[in-house]
């Protein structure tokens, strides 16, 4: 089984280094003391993110109660350290220093290409949010890409494992100043994140995003790539103006004639496999997008739908068999549980096709 993320990073071995490269610089700092501290009693039970606020917390415990010289020592050892490790030096700003605006955000632009202060600038945006755009309109500016994708994703309303910015998920208009520098980055990583921030604000607030898709679709391939990411909820929401906009033909010259599972009844664990059969009734080649829903049991009973995507593209007049499989083996963000379910054909947005079956225990034999 592979290791989880939260054994291999934040481990006692970097502990021990992030212990000793401080001691390098403060000779004052107990490294065994830093050390009993943090492998305390619950360290193996804590998830991820709990153990880099964990490390964060014994940080503020073990320095300098002095807000500036703790950054200073943190700032001359933060370079030894790479990826989620690296995460624990804005963390440790996040929580100490919202009353240093000027050492705390240009710190988290330095700390940012190590890691990410992506999460650690959100409490700053929450608790002054004028104040703290100003600073990520000046990094959207900036020389290094991990900065410039800092101004965009630090700003998302629904950043994932962040907490959730509310007065943007209400009114995103002031992040907008910031994406349009960045419509046309260089850089995947940046435009990738640009993206990201206009789906969530999509799920909000879809014709402010369609607006401004409108008016950058066209600027130039990599804008067109924003644009399109940008506008994935929506399109598997099947909004119409979207559609059009991407250049997807009339769902009136479709028809899903029928639709086959491999069997009505699967054990959970196993893949079921379906064939959709399309007939495109134009004159002329049609672009046309594919999507499955799958209505998912819950453990309470209730159903909850996900929209995944089959095909996008050119279709020549005529009849069309696509046949995709789709897993029902437990994940981690998705556990399945027996009873009935149904899968729906959605063709340009418009539902065209449904059928059932039951996913049963994998301890149960599936027909």
């Amino acid at each position: 089984m592979p290791e989880k993320l939260k054994d291999l990073f934040f481990s006692p071995l970097f502990v021990e280094e992030l212990g000793r490269r401080i001691a390098e610089v403060y000779a004052r700092f107990d490294q065994q003391a830093f050390r009993d501290l943090v492998v305390d009693e619950e360290w193996q039970h804590r998830e991820l993110k709990a153990k880099m606020h964990h490390v964060a917390h014994c940080l503020g415990e073990s320095l300098p109660a002095d807000f500036p010289q703790a950054l200073e020592i943190l700032r001359a050892v933060a370079p030894s350290f790479q990826g989620f490790d690296a995460l624990v030096f804005p963390d440790f700003v996040a929580r100490y220093g919202l009353e240093h605006w000027e050492l705390s955000m240009p710190a988290l632009a330095e700390f940012t290409p190590l890691g990410s202060s992506e999460f650690a600038v959100r409490p700053f945006i929450a608790h002054d949010p004028e104040r703290a755009m100003a600073y990520l309109e000046v990094w959207a500016g900036d020389t290094n890409e991990h900065v410039r994708r800092l101004a965009s994703e630090g700003c998302r309303p629904r950043l994932p494992w962040g907490i959730a910015l509310q007065a943007f998920k209400r009114d995103p208009r002031p992040i907008l100043p910031i994406l349009e520098k960045l419509k046309d980055d260089d850089s995947p990583y940046v435009r990738k994140s640009v993206a990201n921030n206009l789906n969530d604000i999509s799920k909000d607030h879809p014709d402010l995003v369609l607006d401004l898709a409108e008016q950058w679709y066209g600027y130039s391939e990599r804008t067109d790539w924003i644009v399109k990411h940008a506008c994935r909820s929506i399109l598997k929401a099947g909004n119409e103006r979207a559609l059009q906009l991407f250049g997807f033909c009339d769902p009136g010259q479709l028809r899903v004639l029928s639709l086959s599972l491999s069997t009505d009844r699967l054990a959970i664990g196993k893949a079921l496999e379906y064939q959709v059969e399309l007939k495109v009734s134009a004159q002329a080649t049609s672009k046309v997008r594919l999507d499955v829903r799958v209505d998912y049991r819950r453990a309470s009973g209730k159903t909850a739908g996900k929209v995944f995507a089959i095909r996008e593209g050119d279709l020549e007049p005529g009849i069309h068999l696509i046949s995709r499989s789709l897993s029902f083996a437990d994940q981690s963000t998705r556990k399945h549980h027996p009873g009935q379910h149904a899968m729906t054909i959605i063709v340009n947005g418009v539902e065209m096709a449904k059928a059932s079956f039951e996913l049963v225990d994998a301890t149960m034999p599936d027909d």
